[in-house]
């Protein structure tokens, strides 16, 4: 009786295939470091833009903190004479000055307030007063002073910035109404001091000028 043949065996070389492209058995940890990258960088730039802030922030306030430390110590002085001009001791120019001044103390605080009615013997008299303190925001309290002149003379119309010369602050010139013609008016304040002037029968560009020369002769630091 023969033997009946057997089932042939597979090559063992074969592999056994189950798709036609190989796949990973477990789940691949490759992609966590990518997901989470987006998150890292927009982590570090919004640090670096709140750090960036703050640097700024800090930087302004210690510029502010300095600007009010250096100006806030001021001292005004009337000069006997500047620019051609000198002080009116008549009574008549001590009465003007002492109106002004009542009337401008009345709407700004101030520890010392000082005025005067200088004379160039023209006719074209210069009314010139102010006082100091400390000023937080000096630029609001000048436009105050420049509302006392109004009620007085009618609005001051055209304000605009002129230089404010080695002291700093903010300084404007604008023009009002007196006996039908226009009279300049400007002004400067700082963290310690502010002043107003009026300069009948000048030019707004002169009386800019002439209230440099009289803001140099009369204001001081300590």
């Amino acid at each position: 009786m023969s033997e009946r043949p057997g089932p042939s065996p597979l090559p063992e070389s074969a592999p056994v295939e189950i798709a036609d492209d190989p796949f990973p058995l477990t789940e691949s940890t490759d992609q966590e470091p990518t997901q989470r990258a987006p998150r890292s960088r927009t982590r570090t730039i919004v640090l670096s833009s709140l750090l960036a802030v703050g640097l700024a922030g800090a930087s302004v306030l210690g510029y502010v903190g300095w600007r009010i430390s250096s100006q806030k110590d001021a001292t005004l002085t009337v000069p006997a004479t500047v620019a051609g001009l000198s002080v009116d001791t008549s009574e008549e120019g001590r009465s003007t000055a002492d109106y002004l001044l009542t009337a401008l103390s009345a709407d700004v605080d101030l520890d010392r307030a000082v005025g005067a009615v200088f004379s160039d013997g023209s006719g074209n008299d210069v009314l010139f007063f102010g006082g100091t303190t400390l000023f937080w925001t000096p630029e609001d309290d000048l436009k105050t002073a420049f509302g006392l002149v109004s009620d007085d003379q009618g609005a001051v119309t055209g304000l605009h910035d002129v230089p404010a010369g080695e002291f700093g602050g903010t300084m404007k010139c604008g023009t009002t109404k007196a006996d039908g013609a226009d009279m300049p008016v400007c002004g400067w304040a700082d963290h310690g001091s502010l002043a107003l002037a009026m300069f009948p029968g000048r030019t707004v560009d002169d009386s800019a000028k002439l209230l440099a020369e009289i803001r140099s002769a009369a204001q001081t630091r300590n």
